[in-house]
């Protein structure tokens, strides 16, 4: 059955079960913010921009790497374990690196081992954070429960900066890692306080070899009617908005002649209509036809991106950014909450990493696109491009019948 026993019908947003979670996961993501903070001001200081971004990269790179083993480990030892496990790991870590600090510079000795380390336990953290709410909550409540992190991580996102300086302003890299490890610490208190349904069967105590298991995931969603397709919408309709459109709005700032203040204006509106979209989606009673509901959400987010390439004013700009805001917060809630609804919980954590690596795996390929494409021929050019990519998202999900018709209602009894 999905969620626990004690969920019945209560709303998500007033179920402390479900609170408990959703401030263990906001810690967390604050202190992953914190970090990366700390992270990319240390190794500026140290080498220079240039090395800087490689030792962000060297984060990036085993999280993408290791992200489907991530969700073997969280379905083989359970999303809790697991979640609880990578926690307690990245507050030991970077408190020992604060610690190593105090008595010594920060120089790419350190950063490096740390940024991969830490790369390698968030692969495992996602997909069991991921995994958490069919296990805490109803199937009716999982929209809601997608549309609370959704604002978790728009509030972590404003928080978590303002923090860090403020860190590396009073205490530097290692007051800055101090708090973050704290910010975990948090979190792992608050994740032990979460109580999670058990799996549908007993755990066999033989497990089959990991590479088995994975194939065996991936087949999983292959042979799904709708996690198949969904994990291809999911990859298409977050290609843009995974940070390169971004970047997208610095340039079309820049070629309009806007400057640094226009980009912050479209930046923050961006940000307050995804919070908007989480916050209506958290609050609204139900929404059943999810499928449609995504559909219709990309076919706005194409039309608005596509104009926002060609608009003049940067007030007509600033309301067309906060449209796109909603209705890719709108795509992005409503199909989590379809993954987390249609897999099997003992495929979940397996069916999580795969659509978090389709979310931050095609993303880095626009970003030189990006570039290229407004020096040649415009920033409208790389706007109808993005336009492009989330009509084919849609056409995609009107293309499937199973997808073009989810639904999230109950189902009684789930396994």
């Amino acid at each position: 059955m999905t969620g626990p026993n004690i969920a019945a019908v209560r709303p998500a947003y007033r179920d402390g079960n479900v609170l408990r979670w959703l401030a263990a996961y906001t810690a967390s993501v604050t202190g992953d913010v914190v970090y990366f903070l700390a992270l990319s001001w240390s190794a500026t200081r140290i080498a220079g921009p240039s090395q800087a971004g490689l030792v962000v990269a060297a984060g990036a790179l085993p999280r993408a790497v290791f992200m489907l083993a991530g969700g073997v480990v969280a379905d083989r030892f359970g999303p809790r374990r697991v979640a609880a496990a990578s926690d307690a790991t990245r507050c030991l870590v970077i408190l020992a690196s604060a610690a190593a600090l105090v008595w010594a510079a920060p120089g790419i000795w350190l950063l490096v081992p740390l940024a991969l380390l830490f790369g390698v336990v968030d692969a495992v953290f996602m997909p069991a954070v991921g995994a958490f709410p069919p296990r805490i909550t109803t199937r009716e409540q999982l929209v809601r429960v997608q549309g609370m992190r959704g604002l978790s991580i728009r509030l972590s996102n404003s928080v978590g900066p303002a923090v860090g300086g403020m860190a590396l302003a009073t205490g530097g890299a290692a007051g800055a890692f101090a708090v973050a490890g704290v910010l975990f610490a948090v979190s792992l208190v608050l994740l032990l306080t979460v109580r999670v349904a058990p799996a549908s069967a007993p755990e066999s105590s033989e497990h089959p070899n990991p590479w088995r298991e994975l194939a065996d995931g991936l087949r999983y969603v292959r042979r799904h009617r709708i996690l198949a397709p969904l994990a291809g919408v999911i990859g298409l309709s977050e290609m843009c908005f995974s940070g390169p459109v971004a970047l997208g709005l610095v340039l079309l700032a820049d070629e309009r002649g806007w400057g640094a203040a226009g980009t912050g204006w479209m930046a923050s509106a961006f940000s307050i209509g995804a919070a908007v979209a989480a916050l209506w989606i958290t609050v609204l009673p139900r929404i059943t036809h999810a499928g449609p509901g995504v559909i219709a959400a990309l076919l706005v987010t194409a039309t608005a991106t596509t104009v926002l390439g060609y608009t003049p004013s940067l007030l007509t700009a600033t309301a067309l950014t906060v449209m796109i805001g909603l209705a890719s917060g709108t795509t992005v809630t409503l199909t989590s909450a379809l993954v987390q609804a249609e897999a099997d919980p003992d495929y979940l954590g397996r069916v999580t990493s795969l659509t978090t690596l389709c979310t931050l795996g095609l993303a880095p390929a626009l970003f030189p696109i990006a570039g290229v494409s407004a020096q040649i021929w415009g920033a409208a050019t790389f706007f109808t491009g993005c336009g492009m990519i989330s009509l084919l998202a849609a056409a995609l999900a009107v293309a499937v019948p199973a997808l073009r018709h989810a639904r999230l209602q109950s189902r009684g009894a789930q396994s």
